[in-house]
């Protein structure tokens, strides 16, 4: 798997949670400030999406992992 997609699952794995955690209807609600992360990943990924430049993918770069499929 290349750093690309280990992103990419990480980020919608996270906007899940995060919404899970915010949403008063959900089942596992804990406050909605978890909202915030979900915009935060957001923005992350619109800004990435620009740049063409993510901290996590250079990380994960750094650990090893290879850049492109």
């Amino acid at each position: 798997m290349s750093t690309w997609q280990i992103v990419r699952i990480f980020a919608g794995s996270f906007i899940l949670l995060s919404l899970a955690l915010g949403v008063p209807g959900s089942p596992i609600f804990q406050s909605s400030w978890w909202l915030a992360f979900t915009a935060f990943v957001g923005v992350n990924l619109l800004q990435s999406g620009f740049s063409r430049w993510c901290l996590m993918e250079s990380l994960l770069a750094k650990l090893g992992l290879r850049r492109e499929a």
